[in-house]
């Protein structure tokens, strides 16, 4: 509250709700303003507005009853649940042809009245009219666009998001209402100031963007071979995290002599790396030379079909979390897993793993503190020898419906200090509480939380 009230002395914020929106248009000289209400847009008359933050539902549903005229309000109140009302179904439709309309003059407002605008963030996203309007290209001093959540009628982006070269972060999450996939134009190329990029998680077929000329990005999310270009990556020197979400090929690839094909990626930053395909999956040989140019990574998530984990060498030393989900890998990767020095946390989710056994051996996984062990349905046996995981501080073992009993090395991991079983067969939880035939090996731990 002292921050808040300092802020409103300096001017620095302003923050809107229903008790003080009347007052949005006396602020002309404030800078910042953050309001849970879009159609408060028309009260602010501050041209030289730089901030413009919506921390709630990008139009709420009372909002949306009250832009209607009272005469239609109150003939949807009164025929509430008439599904076979045909005038109601009119009037429904016309008042949604009414709010999109305001929609529409709002975002022109907005567009056309501050222009000065650095930073414009829709935090809750919601259904935000029919499309984003062209006039969004004149806000050429944009360092900071989120748009992430926000559902529109149209499933294309204006051509005129080019206009923005300022840019520095641009989170492009959006959904469309009529359509699976979203349609970027090829424009993000000019935007060479860009440091963070998240495009849709599904693009139009049609989509394909050139991402070669933004050096500067250190985060990109959601890139994929069907509509970016592998080749972009090399020139991305300064990237520090990537998700890849969808299809990830490699053309032209040499599969006979692996060593020969080009770097993918040259950038000494990259710390953090995620491939999702909920779909299909990726050729362990691609993955295996994509792994090979990240060689500082610390952080690997991979969701995604892949039935074998590429080879010890292909992997970064300097790993320290690993998440394993969906990856119906057929031998055990405990022994290539167990050979990274630095790894801190594993977790295995999903059918991540689809043999029966698993087993750690003496002295691997030296640094590990977490393991993970959540839907792996055909794990039966889980061997644990004495000297491994000797850092293990949270074990984690949730529906493995399968695994017959804990391992009996866990008893040697002096470390451990939560131990946490949920949604496991009876049998199983019985022999791990206290008194059961299984509790001998984990008594030592001062936390044990049994949960359905």
């Amino acid at each position: 509250d002292v921050c808040l009230s300092k802020a409103k002395q300096q001017k620095f914020l302003y923050i809107a709700d229903q008790s003080n929106a009347c007052q949005l248009s006396t602020i002309g000289r404030v800078r910042r303003v953050s309001a849970n209400n879009f159609f408060w847009i028309q009260c602010i008359k501050s041209p030289r507005l730089r901030s413009l933050l919506f921390f709630e539902e990008f139009v709420p549903e009372e909002e949306m009853e009250k832009a209607l005229p009272l005469t239609m309000q109150s003939y949807i109140n009164n025929h509430d649940g008439e599904s076979n009302n045909p005038l109601l179904l009119f009037v429904l439709l016309l008042g949604f042809s009414v709010i999109l309309t305001k929609m529409r003059g709002l975002w022109k407002y907005m567009f056309n009245n501050f222009n000065f605008l650095r930073v414009l963030d829709y935090d809750r996203g919601g259904v935000a009219g029919c499309k984003l309007p062209n006039d969004i290209g004149k806000l050429i001093h944009l360092r900071f666009l989120g748009l992430s959540g926000l559902d529109f009628f149209s499933s294309k982006l204006p051509s005129s998001l080019g206009n923005l070269r300022c840019l520095q972060t641009l989170d492009l999450r959006i959904e469309s209402i009529c359509s699976d996939s979203i349609h970027v134009p090829n424009v993000l190329w000019r935007m060479q100031q860009l440091r963070h990029l998240y495009l849709p998680e599904e693009c139009n077929r049609k989509t394909k963007l050139k991402l070669g000329t933004l050096r500067n990005l250190q985060t990109l999310v959601n890139f994929n071979t069907k509509n970016c270009y592998v080749k972009d990556l090399i020139n991305m020197t300064n990237i520090r995290e990537l998700e890849i979400r969808g299809p990830f090929n490699i053309e032209d690839f040499n599969t006979k002599e692996l060593d020969k094909n080009p770097p993918i990626i040259q950038s000494k930053y990259l710390h953090s790396l995620s491939i999702i395909n909920e779909e299909g999956r990726i050729d362990p040989r691609h993955l295996a030379h994509l792994l090979l140019s990240c060689e500082n990574i610390s952080k690997l998530s991979l969701d995604v079909k892949i039935r074998r984990l590429p080879e010890y060498h292909y992997l970064s030393s300097n790993l320290a979390y690993i998440k394993l989900r969906r990856c119906e890998l057929e031998e055990d990767p405990m022994p290539t897993l167990a050979k990274l020095p630095n790894l801190r946390i594993l977790k295995f989710h999903n059918n991540a793993f689809e043999g029966k056994e698993m087993f750690c051996s003496a002295e691997g996984f030296p640094k590990l503190e977490s393991l993970s062990l959540v839907i792996l349905n055909s794990l039966e046996e889980w061997k644990v020898s004495e000297g491994a995981m000797a850092s293990l501080q949270r074990l984690e073992i949730q529906k493995c419906i399968r695994l017959k009993k804990l391992p009996d090395g866990l008893r040697f991991i002096a470390t451990l200090q939560e131990l946490k079983i949920k949604s496991m067969p009876k049998t199983f939880k019985d022999k791990v509480e206290e008194g059961g035939e299984e509790f001998c090996k984990v008594r030592h731990v001062p936390s044990i939380i049994l949960q359905e």
